[in-house]
């Protein structure tokens, strides 16, 4: 957690089980004014943006591969969940947020704009 000390958390659910995974491991949410995707995959969770930066595809709609890539329906782009590169060659980068599990719930962080933070 100390990494993301410049986060700020946003809580998503009280419990893991709350989230209510479908049988893809995908949800989406919307968290602090932006639609986030929230993948389940090998009993770890994931939040990315919710469209693939190449074209604009629903990220929920494709699939995790078996070594933890997130591939878009549209072109098959793939990104590692670990994170966000372009692990198909394409250069592209999915935006990744970190995901903490606490016993006060779920959350998702979001970095906090470095140019205001003097305003603190």
């Amino acid at each position: 957690m100390e990494k993301h000390k410049d986060y700020k958390w946003f809580k998503i659910s009280e419990t893991v089980a709350e989230l209510q995974f479908p049988s893809t491991g995908f949800i989406e949410l919307q968290v602090n004014e932006k639609i986030l995707c929230i993948v389940s995959f090998k009993d770890q969770l994931f939040a990315c943006a919710a469209r693939c930066p190449h074209a604009g595809g629903r990220l929920s709609e494709g699939y995790v591969d078996a070594v933890g890539n997130i591939t878009c329906p549209l072109h098959r782009y793939k990104f590692s969940l670990q994170n966000g590169r372009n692990t198909s060659g394409e250069g592209y980068f999915l935006k990744m947020f970190p995901v903490d599990v606490r016993k006060e719930g779920v959350f998702v962080g979001f970095k906090e704009n470095s140019l205001l933070k003097w305003l603190k």
